[in-house]
């Protein structure tokens, strides 16, 4: 017993002095060598962290290696992605054996001034598609604007063998070209070369105007340019189809003195406006110029309150704020003077009151004097001469604003193609431009093969016209008479024969009873040609804007192609082309909104309701434009130009 408690007392020991002598009993199991092994290590010490500074300084370098990286890369594809671009696209181009009909190479004269008819044009054969397109019915397009390229976009490939004729091989885009007019954006970048819009229906160009139309034979008149010393030649375009989109001319309105006048409607207008501003600025500049001419040269007259002449002056005003200001003395700044002379009581007077006197506010901010219920009496080189209607003596008082810039963009006029059109059907009595029906077709024409869009045209509005086909389709019982129940089929057809009468056509009732002036609950045909009457006066024209013009086009092109698929079929049940009735419904004109800029801030006319802005307006206003661009090309090229302004400002050389 002893011998145990002897063996087993160093075992029971506390662990410290377990340390300090060695075990001799092993019989237990116990180690020095076990023992360590419980024993946790001592903790390693602690680990000095790197300081904010330098930790903010890593992820600093990460980033910009990260930046300096990616740049790289980016670049390096880009410039890989140009050479093969480069590679496929300027290659060496051989081309043998092409074929030419030799009738387009010698056409035969004919028709009443015996011209050459180009029955064939010089690449009708040059492939297998192009043959195959030579066989199809010919639509001959007026005008490069935007009623042709509306036609141009919603037409099918394949469908008609186009041919356009136009002065200019361009489209340009209208609404920019205030902007343009200053430099804002460039006019490369508002305009897309009609050929490459027309590669889409492989159509072909003429360059040349239109000067006469043989309706009879079908033949349009083209006077071709002349080169050098050459005279200009003249020739006839046979066609199946006619689309006069040639738009229109600023009328005169009486006033003598237009030739001292700048007009906004073309690319020449535009560079010869930014010519004169900037050399109006030049010469203002001048040490010898006189203070009487630096007057005369910073003062610069619109004429006409409408979107282009605000945009004018909202655009003229940007250039002097933003660019004259620091590139010129400053004293052309104090002596500037724009003014805008309109006839009505509110400039923008098409868009809502709301919107009128925002802008008239904003231009008074801005410095731009708006005279309004004013008629010019006369431009001469150095002044324009008005009007103005004292309200309380009735008198007609006289002024004047010496200027050495007017600009005249005062309602438009018939040029002179839709002029000569006009003059060869007798039903034509619009001043403005072409009568044309719901279907666009021109009034007295042929039906069926004459068309007009855009500015070229104005819808018909009078009803009468459709009184005894309407009576003859909506009268059931064949008594000579329209009773209620007629009356509700006679405003469905009237309606769609004339979508523009619908929104007075919606109180059906009330139109019935108010017209039944004998109470014998029937409209009879004298009740029924004043209804008419009465709602054709309360009819509006639609506006001469871009929008029009592309939303007819658009429904031409559509409408075209609709004939073309089911012409085989109108055939068999004998049913003529000339029947657009039959195939197609009315044009139906939808209002998308209204905008104009006035001068780093925009304002939006959407029917019911309006906005108005500053700098936030002015990019939707930007957008909007942006997104109507007819290319991808002149898209970028825009995109670009708005980058280069803001960053560099305007280009101040006078090219």
């Amino acid at each position: 017993m002893n011998v145990f408690r002897t063996s087993l007392r160093p075992a029971y020991r506390p662990l410290h002095l377990a340390f300090r002598q060695p075990i001799a009993t092993r019989s237990f199991g116990y180690s020095l060598r076990r023992l360590q092994d419980v024993v946790p290590p001592p903790p390693p010490p602690p680990r000095s962290r790197p300081s904010r500074f330098i930790r903010g300084s890593l992820y600093a370098l990460k980033g910009v290696a990260l930046l300096i990286g990616s740049t790289v890369v980016g670049v390096t594809v880009v410039t890989a992605g140009i050479l093969v671009h480069d590679a496929f696209t300027y290659t060496e181009g051989h081309v043998k054996g092409i074929k030419v009909n030799p009738l387009a190479l010698n056409p035969q004269r004919g028709g009443p001034k015996n011209l050459p008819i180009l029955t064939h044009l010089i690449d009708d054969e040059e492939d297998e598609a192009k043959q195959k397109l030579s066989q199809k019915p010919k639509l001959v397009i007026v005008g490069g604007g935007w009623g042709a390229v509306g036609v141009l976009k919603s037409l099918n490939p394949g469908d008609y063998h186009v041919v356009i004729v136009s002065p200019d091989t361009y489209n340009h885009f209208t609404p920019l070209l205030p902007s343009a007019a200053v430099g804002t954006v460039s006019l490369r970048s508002l305009v897309e070369s009609l050929r490459k819009l027309m590669a889409r229906v492989d159509g072909h160009f003429i360059h040349g105007k239109a000067v006469d139309v043989v309706m009879s034979e079908r033949l349009l008149e083209v006077e071709a340019p002349a080169i050098g010393d050459q005279k200009s030649q003249r020739l006839y375009i046979p066609y199946d189809k006619l689309v006069i989109a040639v738009g229109s001319v600023s009328a005169s309105h009486g006033v003598t003195g237009l030739n001292h006048c700048f007009q906004l409607k073309t690319i020449g207008d535009a560079r010869e406006i930014r010519r004169r501003v900037i050399e109006n600025f030049e010469v203002a500049s001048l040490p010898t110029t006189s203070p009487e001419e630096r007057k005369r040269l910073l003062s610069f007259v619109i004429c006409g309150g409408g979107p282009t002449g605000v945009e004018t002056a909202a655009e003229i005003s940007d250039l002097v704020q933003e660019d004259i200001m620091q590139y010129y003395p400053k004293i052309l700044r104090e002596e500037v003077q724009i003014s805008i002379i309109q006839s009505r009581d509110h400039i923008l007077n098409t868009y809502s009151e709301k919107i009128s006197d925002y802008a008239e506010k904003k231009f008074q901010r801005d410095e731009v004097n708006v005279i309004v219920n004013a008629r010019v009496k006369e431009v001469k080189a150095d002044k324009v001469i008005y009007t103005i209607k004292d309200p309380e003596t009735g008198k007609v008082k006289e002024h004047e604003i010496s200027s050495n810039f007017v600009l005249w963009s005062t309602g438009i006029a018939m040029n002179p193609f839709t002029q000569r059109v006009s003059d060869l059907l007798p039903n034509q009595v619009h001043k403005r431009a072409i009568v044309v029906d719901a279907h666009l077709r021109v009034k007295g024409a042929p039906l069926g093969t004459v068309y007009a869009v855009g500015d070229a045209s104005t819808i018909e509005t009078s009803l009468l016209g459709y009184l005894l086909d309407l009576v003859e389709e909506s009268d059931v019982n064949k008594d000579g008479k329209i009773d209620f129940d007629e009356w509700r089929i006679l405003v469905r057809k009237l309606k769609k024969k004339v979508p523009m009468s619908s929104k007075h056509l919606e109180k059906v009732k009330e139109l019935f009873e108010s017209y039944d002036s004998d109470s014998d609950n029937s409209l009879n045909l004298n009740e029924l040609a004043a209804l008419l009457v009465e709602i054709g006066n309360k009819i509006t024209t639609l506006p001469a804007t871009a929008q029009v013009a592309s939303q007819q086009g658009k429904y031409l092109g559509a409408k075209f192609s609709k004939l073309a698929k089911q012409h085989n079929v109108m055939t068999e049940n004998d049913v003529f082309d000339d029947d657009d009735d039959s195939y197609a419904d009315a044009f139906q004109y939808r209002h998308l909104g209204s905008l104009a800029y006035i001068g780093n801030a925009a304002v939006f006319d959407l029917g019911k309701w309006s906005a108005t802005g500053g700098l936030a307006a002015m990019y939707a206003w930007r957008s909007v434009y942006w997104t109507e661009q007819v290319s991808a090309r002149t898209k970028a090229l825009l995109m670009v130009d708005w980058v280069m302004r803001g960053l560099f400002g305007r280009d101040l050389s006078k090219l």
